[in-house]
């Protein structure tokens, strides 16, 4: 009985690291200098990019984000497809190659915004609150609540405090964590 017991239990911890989903912590260790390196290079803040994928991904635990490398949901690109539960998916998203060329997509989209006056080109740098309400109010997002959401993120982990990083690094891919696997959400 107690070998039984000793082998579940061993079973149960290894079904639950191997099922280990990004956390918030972990997802902005992971990609907060890709985020500052891509303010610098672009001018759209680390705390927006890093708020707006955690939002739009669930810390990269999106299916689009797992299967496509697409924290966004930026759609386009001709219909990607994935397999998920051995069935082939048919996507309206982007696949992009990494999740570096995921954020910066997402920066040269709000870059576009900002230059055909769907946004302002005025926007202060270390006011995270106006982009929020710019992107918003651009189009990018339908749903009335999305700015309160990534306000809350950016606030909750103090993603504002990115902005004013200084940053003398190329952004790189981060490297895969082997314990992260798709787990069938959206």
């Amino acid at each position: 009985m107690k070998k039984t017991l000793l082998v579940f239990a061993l079973l149960v911890c290894s079904a639950c690291a191997f099922a280990q989903k990004n956390t918030s912590q972990s997802y902005i260790e992971k990609f907060k200098e890709n985020a500052v390196a891509l303010m610098h290079e672009t001018g759209v803040p680390a705390s927006i990019i890093l708020g707006v994928a955690m939002h739009e991904s669930g810390n990269g635990n999106s299916s689009i984000a797992q299967n496509l490398n697409n924290q966004f949901g930026m759609k386009g690109g001709g219909g990607a497809t994935f397999k998920k539960n051995k069935k082939t998916v048919h996507s309206a998203y982007k696949k992009y190659d990494s999740i570096l060329e995921s954020f910066q997509d997402f920066a040269n989209n709000i870059l576009k915004r900002q230059q055909n006056g769907h946004m302002s080109a005025e926007l202060p740098l270390a006011d995270y609150e106006k982009w929020v309400h710019g992107i918003a109010k651009s189009g990018y997002a339908s749903s009335k609540k999305w700015s309160a959401d990534v306000l809350s993120i950016i606030r909750k982990y103090s993603l504002n405090d990115l902005d004013s990083a200084p940053s003398d690094k190329q952004p790189v891919e981060a490297k895969p964590e082997t314990t992260v696997t798709n787990t069938g959400g959206n």
